[in-house]
């Protein structure tokens, strides 16, 4: 699907029924001539971010020159060598086991648009660590999407991550079904499934709460089970 940026987006008020279709146009919006835009979408563990991001950022990118990026939060995750000198590894996924400070300074690179091209890290999911280098973002990307759980946060160097992005989507869903997801992704990766039901139960739960804190201050609440052609 293509799309002109310059579209104007519909405004849907709270409780209204959104299409996908409805996203793609909002997010398209956010971009204006000679600057580039950054579109957060925020969310507890297993809320759906990544899906929604994923299906954006395909679908704006569909028939053309690919002019959307997508730069996911978690290749800030600290090092598990790292987490274990802070003694923070059993808290692995807390706001303070993340590099805040590092990927606002991204951000910033990102808002400025003066490199021919960004490098931003990537998680790899089978090895549970971050990856340097791993996410080109081109100058001639207009858009780009990120997405975390911590996007809306407004303590500590986390404040700093609201202000460099034009909006910030929440994504939320069926509670039973994120906790279902959450236990699914942990045993994928290898958690036994007691254990992936204790940790989701445990860290994960303390973290989705916090996060759900964070939902009043975003744009725009959408379900994280968005899928294009849905109504929402």
């Amino acid at each position: 699907m293509t799309l002109d940026p310059e579209v104007t987006p519909h405004r849907a008020e709270a409780g209204a029924a959104l299409t996908f279709d409805d996203l793609l146009r909002r997010a398209a919006s956010l971009v204006r001539p000679g600057r580039r835009a950054l579109l957060g979408i925020a969310g507890s563990p297993g809320a759906g971010k990544t899906t929604l991001a994923e299906h954006l950022v395909r679908a704006l990118n569909a028939g053309g020159e690919p002019w959307v990026a997508h730069v996911p939060m978690d290749g800030f995750h600290l090092a598990d060598v790292e987490l274990g000198r802070l003694g923070r590894l059993g808290r692995k996924g807390a706001p303070d086991t993340f590099d805040a400070a590092g990927y606002a300074a991204l951000l910033r690179r990102l808002r400025d648009a003066e490199d021919d091209v960004v490098y931003a890290p990537g998680f790899e999911r089978v090895l549970e660590q971050p990856i340097a280098g791993a996410i080109p973002v081109p100058r001639t990307a207009r858009l780009v999407v990120t997405e975390g759980n911590y996007l809306l946060v407004d303590d500590g160097e986390w404040a700093r991550v609201r202000p460099r992005l034009d909006e910030v989507w929440f994504c939320e869903t069926d509670e039973t079904e994120r906790v279902r997801r959450l236990v699914a992704r942990h045993e994928e990766f290898g958690k036994a499934h007691d254990d992936a039901v204790a940790w989701v139960l445990g860290t994960d739960q303390r973290n989705a709460e916090l996060v759900a804190g964070t939902r009043h201050r975003a744009d725009l609440v959408v379900p994280g089970t968005a899928l294009p052609g849905t109504r929402l």
